[in-house]
């Protein structure tokens, strides 16, 4: 079982540090899952124009395959402007609604204002539902004062909301497994 975590933003690092959290607290409290942070800072992605997918560039080509080969997801980014980031969106029209069809997604994002919380209720959550993906109930969602000058996670209170985070993924991903084996 893998998840894949993915940093939505090609810019700024506390996105992948939010999404990374998660990530270490799954593998903490389920050594036997398998991890991987995707952070489209280290690539070279290609916008989205309909082509074949073989004819994008190598690192465009690396991103889909790591998407489609996740068994779940904790998807983070930043809130710009009230909305997600282009890269993250670039994501969901390169890849089929196929690819996240009955898959278990969590979202973590950070922003400036505590109002940006609502993007991942009005914005990625509807698109999670277009796809038919399950959903974690809960989520996380920071602004910068729950960042140290490192940028490190230091809140307490969010710390916990990531362990329940990472737990309901999980939860939901074996439930969705289980019911498969039937």
């Amino acid at each position: 079982m893998k998840i894949l975590g993915i940093s939505g933003t090609i810019i700024g690092s506390k996105t992948a540090v939010l999404v990374d959290t998660v990530l270490k607290e799954i593998k903490d409290r389920y050594p036997e899952i398998e991890t991987e942070l995707l952070d489209l800072r280290k690539y070279h992605m290609e916008f989205c124009d309909g082509r074949n997918p073989d004819l994008y560039n190598e690192d465009t080509k690396k991103i889909m395959k790591r998407v489609i080969e996740a068994d779940f997801y904790v998807i983070g980014f930043p809130i710009f402007n009230a909305s997600i980031p282009a890269p993250l969106k670039n994501i969901f029209d390169l890849l089929p609604p196929s690819v996240f069809r009955h898959k278990v997604m969590g979202f973590a994002a950070n922003g400036g204002t505590y109002q940006h919380y609502l993007v991942i209720e009005n914005q990625i959550k509807p698109i999670a539902g277009y796809y038919r993906s399950y959903v974690a109930p809960s989520y996380v969602y920071l602004n910068n004062s729950h960042f140290n000058e490192q940028n490190e996670i230091r809140d307490e209170e969010i710390l916990k909301r990531i362990e329940e985070l990472a737990e309901e993924l999980v939860v939901l991903q074996k439930a969705l497994v289980r019911k498969n084996e039937k």
